[in-house]
């Protein structure tokens, strides 16, 4: 990985809203467009209507045109090592193989990597429904 996916996973973490969980993460996207699509968590008092730092940069990352997830950084504030959340395993699966890499960072750099599969290994594949 290099040191720009990391950097800006960082960075979209200082623009996490997380007042309720102090909580603060940031993930970041390389797309195959080659471009780095950020995003970070966005808590809601209501609480089920808040979303994750993942989906917020799929959301950029659709946003700018692009489809799938080459490879992928997520941080989080207080974890060593934080693994997106199984709503967000799935949704990161939609656009990514079974071979994207998914780092997990601390606030030094890379502390896991493992690729889609390894962190979802049954996904719901979309395929399916045709």
């Amino acid at each position: 990985m290099s040191q720009d996916l990391f950097a800006a996973a960082k960075g979209a973490m200082a623009f996490a809203h997380a007042p309720y969980s102090k909580f603060p993460v940031g993930a970041a996207i390389r797309a195959e467009d080659g471009r780095i699509y950020t995003g970070a968590n966005i808590e809601n008092l209501s609480f089920p209507q808040g979303w994750c730092a993942e989906p917020t940069a799929i959301s950029a990352m659709i946003m700018g045109g692009a489809k799938r997830i080459v490879e992928m950084a997520v941080i989080a504030e207080k974890l060593a090592s934080c693994p997106p959340c199984g709503g967000c395993r799935q949704k990161i699966s939609e656009f990514a193989s079974a071979e994207t890499r998914i780092y997990l960072c601390d606030d030094a750099g890379v502390t896991q990597t493992m690729t889609m599969n390894e962190l979802l290994p049954a996904s719901f594949k979309t395929e399916i429904l045709g």
